[in-house]
């Protein structure tokens, strides 16, 4: 996939707010801290675009990507970080439900996991939403090059174990340092997007 151009479209709170030209879209949740920043930054191919925050539960609505003009990557507020009062999340978690419960475009969820440890509840509570919804989810598991080799068999076992992943969901280990996972993930959007085999 060439990016040839990324733009930071909308900034919406409320579904009146979504974009309306009705092109695919890639959800990303996970929790606060989880890499999201770098992760998008990473799969358009722009430094420092989706601004990396040192302080989590930065982002507090819902970014429309538009990438190429030919579909949006869509971020949400991350979940599960303490600093964020009950009500905001509760807020959040509201905002997320109405998007998913309007877009008919959604063509797939990347929900990002850290892959140095086990999911954490609010990682079980997110996937067992989205499948719920019966939501296509691909798992990105973030950070992998700071696991080394000899452990990646048994922390893989783990996170498939822990969220308990369907057979129809795939699993890509991914690092924004060495770049393992980008092409896959860039590949599974083109098929998609442009059709590519």
């Amino acid at each position: 996939m060439i990016i040839k151009s990324v733009d930071l479209t909308i900034s919406a709170v409320r579904r009146s707010q979504y974009p309306t030209d009705n092109k695919p879209e890639f959800l990303l949740v996970g929790r606060s801290n989880v890499g999201k920043s770098s992760f998008i930054n990473s799969i358009i191919e722009r430094k420092n675009y989706a601004r990396v925050s040192v302080k989590p539960g930065k982002t507090q609505t819902l970014n429309f990507y538009n990438v190429n003009e030919d579909f949006y990557l869509v971020d949400v507020p991350g979940y599960g970080f303490a600093n964020v009062s009950k009500e905001q999340q509760q807020k959040f978690g509201l905002m997320i439900e109405d998007y998913l419960e309007v877009r008919d475009n959604l063509e797939k969820v990347f929900m990002l996991v850290d892959y140095r440890i086990k999911p954490t509840q609010d990682d079980e509570l997110m996937y067992n939403f989205l499948k719920y919804h019966n939501l296509p989810v691909v798992i990105i598991a973030t950070k992998i090059d700071k696991v080394s080799k000899n452990l990646r068999d048994k922390q893989t076992a783990l996170i498939k174990e822990t969220l308990d992943i369907k057979e129809e969901d795939e699993l890509i280990l991914f690092s924004n340092r060495t770049k393992t996972g980008k092409k896959e993930v860039q590949d599974l959007i083109s098929q998609i997007v442009y059709k590519e085999d």
